[in-house]
């Protein structure tokens, strides 16, 4: 591993990955291999997800496409240098903003939308001109042995690189012995600690984009067919395993029965009478994911589902009654389990929310305009929507990440490429003027013309 990190580093020395013709070659290779290799894509998700092939084009293969048009297309612009102005004390000078790639780079992406989460960052480091070594997640195996052969035919070893393998054996030893100039983790809050201790140990900077509990607010003062329909959405796509899902509903008291009715209903529009053989639903990830969420539900009032099966890896969308104080409150679920919290007023609601801080998307059904605001202006979250749900992660032009609790940092499209940039702050005088002003000896006719021109 080691051998292959000091391999790219020459790489990247040589100075190829750092010209526009370069990085604009790349980015197209990779999205022919891509159009290439679609169906083996969509069948790859199947095969690790039961994921449909609806669901796995829009939230997979259909933003990548995106992703790289935009880069593509935008990806000179982007490398331009920019000029700021220069103070007069500094003229005849002229100053700039410079950016240049990192370096070599490590990825590391999960298993619930492996080829977004491995590719989409990707993309992002190859327009920003680095070399990259990936390490997909193992749980999702035939996806991750795809990506790697998408790799491996598009790009030489020296430039990009997969890594396969169990995380706890693979990632410790090779962030320890290389000494890369980023690190992009997708995953847990736990993993995501771990990560970042050991960037810390050689000022590795990290971009985390974790978890958290996501919360669905839901007012009197909304359309409750409308919300209903498009939270049951949101938190049955892709069975649940979605970092910014809806991860539990605060609603008042008196509307969430007709709520509940509303969520059944679009639950049985969306997947039939017999849900476990709808093509439209998929599976857990592993067995061990399962009995997971099983145990979430123990000794809590199941309002809606509960059937599973554990040799089809199969969990009905249920949905749950909670407290605060249950266990199932005091995690990301990751799964098809909502439960469902009353509140009082705008104070209950920051409470529990601050039971589970910063989550990564907060989603919020109001007409209310002064409940909107506050919502916005006194609760920490990294994303969301305003009458809709996860809207904001397909949208490229708006920043994608989390706050202290569900990561740090921020990608798509302009950000990706920031997030793998050096902005190089640059002064660039000449020798042919020279103020002595700044020179010793000093006297008080300095400072006083020093204090005129720095006030």
């Amino acid at each position: 591993m080691l051998n292959i990190f000091n391999i790219q580093k020459d790489f990247f020395r040589n100075g190829t990955t750092r010209e526009y013709e370069f990085r604009l070659d790349q980015l197209k290779k990779l999205r022919k291999t891509i159009e290439i290799r679609e169906d083996d894509i969509l069948t790859a998700l199947s095969i690790d997800l039961r994921k449909p092939r609806f669901e796995a084009y829009t939230s997979e293969v259909g933003l990548l496409f995106k992703e790289l048009d935009e880069a593509i297309k935008n990806l000179k612009y982007w490398m331009k240098r920019e000029k700021v102005s220069t103070p007069i004390y500094l003229k005849p000078a002229k100053s700039y903003i410079k950016p240049v790639p990192k370096g070599v780079v490590l990825i590391l992406s999960p298993w619930n939308y492996p080829f977004l989460l491995s590719l989409s960052p990707l993309i992002g480091a190859i327009a920003g001109g680095n070399c990259v070594i990936l390490k997909p997640s193992n749980k999702s195996l035939v996806s991750s042995n795809l990506i790697k052969e998408i790799i491996q035919s598009t790009f030489p070893e020296n430039y990009i690189h997969v890594i396969e393998g169990p995380g706890s054996e693979v990632v410790e030893p090779l962030i320890m012995k290389s000494n890369f100039d980023h690190i992009f983790f997708t995953g847990s809050k736990e993993i995501g600690k771990i990560i970042a201790k050991l960037a810390a140990e050689k000022f590795t900077t990290v971009t985390l984009e974790l978890g958290g509990k996501s919360p669905a607010i839901v007012d009197e003062t909304t359309d409750i067919d409308m919300a209903a329909k498009k939270i049951t959405w949101a938190k049955f796509f892709n069975t649940g395993q979605t970092c910014i899902a809806p991860d539990y509903i605060l609603i008042p008291e008196f509307i969430k029965n007709e709520f509940i009715e509303k969520m059944k209903k679009y639950i049985q529009e969306f997947y039939g009478d017999d849900i476990i053989n709808s093509s439209d639903y998929g599976r857990i990830i592993n067995i061990d994911q399962f009995n997971k969420l099983i145990h979430l539900m123990d000794d809590l009032k199941i309002i809606y589902g509960g059937e599973h099966n554990s040799d089809e890896l199969y969990i009905q969308p249920t949905i749950v009654k909670a407290s605060v104080n249950d266990n199932i409150m005091k995690e990301e679920i990751f799964g098809p389990i909502l439960p469902i919290i009353t509140y009082k007023d705008g104070y209950d609601v920051f409470n529990i929310i601050d039971l589970n801080p910063n989550p990564l998307a907060l989603y919020l059904f109001t007409n209310d305009d002064n409940f909107k605001h506050s919502i916005i202006n006194n609760i920490s979250f990294g994303g969301g929507c305003i009458n809709d749900t996860m809207s904001h992660m397909i949208n490229t032009n708006l920043p994608f990440g989390g706050v202290r609790d569900s990561g740090m940092g921020r990608y798509h499209s302009n950000y990706s490429f920031k997030e793998f940039t050096n902005f190089k702050s640059i002064v660039e005088s000449n020798n042919i003027i020279d103020i002595n002003i700044k020179y010793p000896p000093y006297s008080e006719r300095k400072r006083k013309i020093s204090k005129f021109f720095l006030k």
